[in-house]
């Protein structure tokens, strides 16, 4: 029964959250049922909308959650907030696992850059189940 309602307490505050932060419905339009775990190589982790400086999160994250280890995953990292539209600050396709280093790059990561004077902006990162292993063949987008 432990698990349970550690489970039902973790689906409530990622739901509050995503909706305290109106990533539903900007991003998304049903919340997730599980948190990421992401940390940044400057030390700092992610949590749930606490803010963080573009200095603590240029490099490439960690990311890791409660993966089925014959699955595949895509794990994708998006801003609602840039100038005009959504953007794509990471995309990986093809991940065994949550072993993120061998999956697919479809587009390199691209840390935080909001123009001056914009504010605080929302980053929002999302990993999805695939049904099975996709053969991409989209150009590939770097971070330069």
């Amino acid at each position: 029964m432990v698990n349970f309602r550690v489970l039902a307490t973790e689906i409530a505050t990622v739901a509050k959250s995503f909706a305290e932060h109106a990533v539903v419905p900007d991003v998304v339009p049903v919340a997730p049922t599980a948190l990421l775990k992401v940390t940044y190589p400057s030390g700092v982790e992610v949590d749930e909308g606490n803010e963080l400086t573009p200095t603590q999160v240029k490099d490439e994250p960690t990311v890791s959650w409660d993966a089925e280890q014959n699955a595949f995953y895509t794990v994708a990292m998006t801003g609602p907030d840039a100038r005009d539209s959504e953007w794509q600050h990471w995309l990986v396709g093809n991940v065994p696992g949550s072993d993120v280093s061998k999956g697919d790059v479809l587009t390199e990561y691209s840390g935080a850059g909001p123009r001056p004077g914009t504010g605080l902006h929302r980053y929002v990162l999302l990993v999805y189940q695939q049904p099975d292993k996709i053969e991409f063949d989209e150009n590939r987008v770097t971070n330069t």
